[in-house]
């Protein structure tokens, strides 16, 4: 589907907590997202009554308790009553239901918000429940040790090498410097100086991981409608594509992102953008990230910092949006591109494509 810019909807407002690896002031979401909706009101001029519709992205095993979703719904205010949705997934995945919303006419505005607290358990543990119930999560296989696996199989077959893994890692420390938000601001940005350092999860370094990051996002979206009251400069969403692949780790190729690949080609014109945000949690994934959308050397990729400067679950995908809608709010782009991704090592991907009006 491909929208005209000015017609559809469009991100108004982004605002994201500090990236931070313990959130030692809160112990919730509802503590992380009430300042970011002030922030977003602020920024649109807009209040509570103006939003018609919530969506959320959390996960009940990442916070420990059942239904945390419904203690965040506190930041919102218990009256009046609202029409609100939650997915037990990234909050990109919940911006995209809040998208359908507005696009079939069900309501006027969304405001989309995502949070975790990763920090709070072992994430890397916690992680493994995503596998097969049966055959695979009983195991534990932690996700950084999966993500090495991947890794390892495409050096071995030459899809990459530790030299490229470690530039993409220096890439995103150097953007991480310009924003004193970011939590992977420090160390080295010398390739040499990366390839030195010794395998945590071989062939992966330290600087090939996203950092563990406490932190919420908010997204304000609006219709055609209304959009122009609440951003002198909306970032239109002109498509919106997600693909899924097997959760079986044996079942695919792990080299390789083919519903990246999809879901980018019904978007259409790739190699157009200016900007790219990816949601890839170790340096490898964004080699194939890059590779399925066939961004080209003109594209700046992660120029936020990207997931290694911060990557917050279930906030980390929506940040990608936000990041890439910044672009077009600062006019630093005319067309960005947002990826966001959910499940082991890729296995779910979605493509958002955003242009400013002419």
């Amino acid at each position: 589907m491909s929208i005209p810019p000015g017609s559809g909807v469009a991100v108004v407002a982004f605002a994201r907590t500090p990236h931070v690896p313990v959130a030692d002031t809160t112990t919730n979401g509802t503590e992380m997202l009430v300042p970011l909706l002030r922030e977003v009101y602020d920024a649109t001029g807009a209040t509570k009554a103006d939003i018609d519709f919530w969506c959320s992205g959390s996960s009940d095993y990442l916070a420990g308790r059942a239904f945390s979703f419904i203690s965040a719904v506190d930041a919102i205010g218990a009256w009046p009553p609202i029409n609100e949705s939650h997915v037990e997934m990234d909050a990109a995945w919940a911006l995209y239901e809040a998208w359908v919303k507005i696009l079939t006419g069900q309501v006027r505005t969304a405001l989309v918000y995502g949070f975790g607290k990763s920090s709070a358990g072992q994430l890397r543990r916690v992680l493994a429940l995503q596998h097969d119930p049966y055959s695979v999560a009983p195991l534990w296989p932690d996700s950084v040790s999966v993500a090495g696996l991947q890794a390892r199989l495409g050096l071995e077959a030459g899809r990459w090498t530790e030299r490229d893994m470690a530039e993409v890692a220096a890439r995103s420390r150097a953007a991480a410097q310009e924003d004193p938000t970011a939590q992977a601001r420090s160390g080295p940005v010398d390739v040499e100086a990366l390839l030195a350092t010794e395998p945590v999860a071989d062939p992966l370094r330290a600087h090939d991981i996203a950092p563990i990051t406490d932190g919420a996002s908010v997204i304000v979206l609006a219709s055609a409608e209304r959009a122009r009251e609440f951003a002198e400069r909306p970032a239109w969403i002109t498509g919106i594509e997600h693909r899924i692949e097997s959760g079986a780790l044996g079942a695919r190729d792990l080299t390789r992102s083919p519903s990246t690949e999809a879901a980018g080609r019904a978007l259409g014109h790739i190699g157009a953008f200016q900007v790219a945000e990816l949601h890839a949690p170790f340096t490898h994934q964004e080699i194939i990230l890059a590779e399925a959308l066939g961004l080209g050397s003109g594209v700046v990729v992660n120029p936020s910092g990207g997931p290694l400067a911060g990557n917050p679950m279930f906030a980390g995908g929506l940040n990608r949006i936000g990041e890439a809608a910044r672009r077009i709010f600062s006019g630093q782009a005319d067309r960005v591109l947002a990826h966001a991704a959910s499940g082991p090592l890729l296995q779910q991907n979605l493509v958002a494509s955003m242009e400013v009006e002419v």
